[in-house]
């Protein structure tokens, strides 16, 4: 089965790739019955203690999401929104959209003057936000697929809040990094810096005005969030900091119930987040697209499987530039961009032995009709339900603003959306008017929640962060898996590249192309360029039905933590 080790026909340089990114890595977790896999351990520890009462994996998933608000802080949120996708157990799929909305008063051009795009306002401080929407997300899902009550979910991480958690060496380097930012907003100081120094590895972090908004949460539900004394002090935030959610525009707030994005990929059936996202859609089209070649036989990290990879890449991103954006407010060309017709149409000018120029390639539809920092953690209870989630307040830390006096940090995701078409966001990403900035509109998101099954069983539940790079970090992991063979560990922690067309360059992690294969994709006509930072960071869990088992390995770039039973 998929769970044993990389082919053997994998040359021994890749091998000594692979061990480089896996040595000092936890080992892999392995279980019977049950998984959870988190960035943070302690989150892990609520999710699996939740599996262990009784609950089921959509319980566990949201009390995993609420402990991520307290011990993830620069990632995890309530001040930001995601997509959860759910597979029950007899095989029905369903996504919650409780991505964030573009506030009443928000305008096309509001990040934009008579010279530039103020790319300060849309990255940092209040006017970067949009309405949060994971509180009324989580508290959906519980109540449509969960067993257990609020109280029940939340008190972990009420508890956390409260007695405070032991800093680790990951969120002191954040808030090193990010300090001058963070030093800018006084109720962000308030939590995060004592007696004016920055927390340290070490230390305990408390954090009680988050814990009354939880308990206010634990109290009220969703309510309290969006109608009471949470969303009085978020709209007084807003008053202090010139941003512009109001009242109403929390009250109005709602998830959305969706159908999941489905496709398959050499007789794997994949499941995935539709629109607002384009996640769902571009792995589609992206494994579309490679089905068409033995990517297996090419190689890993070849020049030939990269070179064929990052062509596709290419076509995938300038589709999605094009067409893809909140389904509420453009038409989304979904039939078209998922179907091999179109994927058989799209790789038709690849060359396999030369690169296209990205100023060549242009969105791929002509007159064809449509037919009728961010966080990961993936769950699978005992009962075989699965749960994908993906939520983010888009930068770490995102506005970098608390909201004073609740304890949580406000998303920047208005940066999400295209402040001028054809010019990039902070991602590199360009858009076009499809995501174009209007009132009440969801930004376009490259989260990729997906579970894969085949012959009806779960196989993988997986999902990353990483911006624009997710979806390509996500590809990775599953090809990995099912053309390269590699157990989840090798599969997760595999060097990646990224291509999403604009730059046209092939970025690469370090020691992931080595100088043969660099060399022959500038041949190729490739511009690859090693970047000095990790590529995403996916969550996965892999499921072997054969041998009834269950496999998790955290991705090295995050580290994290699996556990099960």
């Amino acid at each position: 089965m998929i769970s044993g080790s990389v082919r053997c026909f994998l040359p021994a340089y890749l091998f000594l790739i692979i061990i480089f990114f896996t040595a000092g890595n936890a080992q892999t977790e392995i279980a019977k019955k049950a998984m959870v896999i988190s960035s943070d351990a302690v989150a892990t520890e609520v999710g699996v203690n939740i599996l262990k009462n009784g609950g089921n994996a959509i319980d566990a998933a949201v009390a995993v999401g609420f402990a991520l608000s307290v011990v993830f802080p620069e990632a995890g949120n309530i001040g930001g929104g995601g997509f959860m996708l759910i597979r029950d157990k007899a095989g029905k799929s369903v996504v919650i959209d409780f991505r964030e909305t573009a506030p009443a008063a928000a305008w096309r051009d509001m990040y934009i003057d008579s010279t530039s795009i103020l790319n300060n306002y849309s990255l940092r401080g209040a006017m970067s936000s949009g309405v949060p929407g994971t509180v009324a997300g989580l508290i959906k899902a519980l109540e449509f697929y969960g067993t257990m009550k609020l109280k029940e979910v939340i008190t972990p991480a009420i508890e956390l809040a409260r007695n405070g958690f032991i800093v680790n060496s990951r969120l002191e380097q954040k808030i090193i990094e990010y300090e001058a930012d963070l030093r800018s907003y006084p109720s962000t100081v308030k939590t995060f810096f004592k007696n004016g120094n920055r927390y340290v590895e070490g230390d305990t972090l408390r954090q009680n005005d988050l814990a009354k908004t939880l308990i206010r949460i634990r109290d009220y539900g969703a309510d309290d969030f969006y109608s009471g004394v949470t969303a009085n002090l978020i709209v007084d935030e807003m008053k202090r900091g010139g941003g512009l959610i109001t009242k109403e525009d929390l009250k109005n707030y709602k998830p959305i119930i969706r159908e999941p994005i489905k496709g398959t990929y050499r007789n794997y059936e994949i499941l995935s987040v539709p629109p607002p996202s384009s996640g769902g859609i571009c792995l589609i089209e992206l494994l579309n697209i490679l089905e068409r070649y033995d990517i297996g036989a090419m190689g890993f990290h070849s020049s030939k499987s990269v070179h064929v990879i990052s062509e596709a890449m290419k076509r995938v991103y300038s589709d999605r530039s094009e067409y893809l954006g909140d389904p509420e407010f453009i038409k989304v060309p979904t039939g078209v961009l998922i179907s091999k017709r179109y994927a058989r149409e799209r790789s038709s000018d690849i060359d396999t032995m030369k690169s296209t120029l990205s100023g060549n390639i242009k969105p791929g539809i002509v007159n064809v009709k449509d037919h009728p920092n961010t966080t990961h953690y993936s769950v699978i209870d005992s009962f075989g339900n699965c749960v994908s989630v993906t939520y983010t307040i888009n930068d770490i830390f995102g506005s970098q603003v608390i909201v004073d006096g609740a304890g949580f940090f406000l998303n920047d995701e208005m940066d999400d959306f295209s402040s001028k078409p054809g010019i990039p966001n902070s991602y590199g990403l360009i858009g076009g008017y499809a995501n174009a900035i209007e009132s009440r509109k969801r930004p376009l998101s490259s989260m990729t929640p997906t579970i894969v099954t085949k012959d009806g069983k779960p196989i993988l539940i997986l999902g990353g962060r990483g911006g624009s790079a997710i979806i390509t970090s996500v590809l990775q992991t599953i090809i990995n898996v099912i053309d390269f063979k590699m157990d989840i560990s090798s599969a997760v922690n595999a060097s990646r590249f990224h291509h999403q067309w604009m730059p046209d360059t092939l970025f690469y992690e370090k020691f992931c192309l080595p100088i043969d294969v660099n060399q022959n994709l500038k041949s190729k006509g490739q511009n690859p360029c090693e970047k000095e930072n990790y590529y995403g960071a996916v969550q996965a869990i892999l499921i072997d039905p054969e041998k009834n088992m269950i496999y998790a390995n955290p991705d090295f770039r995050e580290g994290g933590s699996a556990k099960g039973y």
